[in-house]
């Protein structure tokens, strides 16, 4: 298989829709098949089922629940066992949708590997970001983390259907930056720690 711009072009749309799985698993799936059922974007064959009314709808029901659930102040870090795997497998299924023609088992490696890997390392990034905030805050903090992940599932998918390099750059961007949270946040707990005689 001769691999093409085309071909480097889709599947950085498939990966950049894949991470944002991560932030909001339903709202890449719900902008996808609004933007096919407008006429606006033409999805991939293997995911042409999402252009059906039906699934519209369901993923407009599933997306409006998962927002909803992580407003609730002791329902937001439970969801997160369920979403976790959930983000794996929409990564998964949205790479495998925009990867390029190949063996069965090549194609679905790339998927699982790349799609289902970067959509768990965003919602690792998003696991330990609202935890931090559910102990530096009680928990206050949780609606703003919320919104914050819920906007940037929405620009991140956009910006993925779009300029799929540009996405891709946004993703590193956002771990990057998590990944210094983090660290931070590790690192002034020991310090914090080390005080306590």
């Amino acid at each position: 298989m001769h691999f093409s711009w085309e071909h480097l072009f889709a599947l950085t749309m498939g990966l950049g829709l894949s991470a944002a799985c991560g932030f909001r698993v339903f709202v890449p799936l719900m902008l996808m098949s609004l933007m096919a059922n407008m006429g606006w974007w033409t999805l991939p064959a293997d995911l042409l089922w999402a252009a059906h009314p039906v699934a519209l709808w369901m993923l407009i029901s599933a997306t409006g629940l998962e927002v909803a659930a992580y407003y609730i102040p002791w329902l937001d870090n439970a969801l997160d066992t369920l979403a976790t795997p959930l983000a794996v497998v929409a990564g998964a299924l949205v790479t495998f949708g925009f990867a390029p023609e190949m063996p069965p088992l090549a194609q679905w490696s790339l998927a699982l590997i790349a799609g289902g890997g970067l959509a768990g390392l965003t919602q690792s990034a998003t696991v330990a970001t609202r935890a931090a905030s559910s102990v530096t805050t009680g928990g206050l903090g949780n609606p703003v983390v919320a919104t914050l992940e819920l906007l940037l599932a929405l620009a991140l998918s956009l910006l993925a259907m779009f300029m799929p390099f540009l996405a891709v750059l946004g993703v590193l961007g956002v771990g990057l930056w998590s990944g210094a949270k983090i660290r931070n946040y590790l690192r002034q707990r020991a310090h914090d720690r080390a005080l306590v005689p």
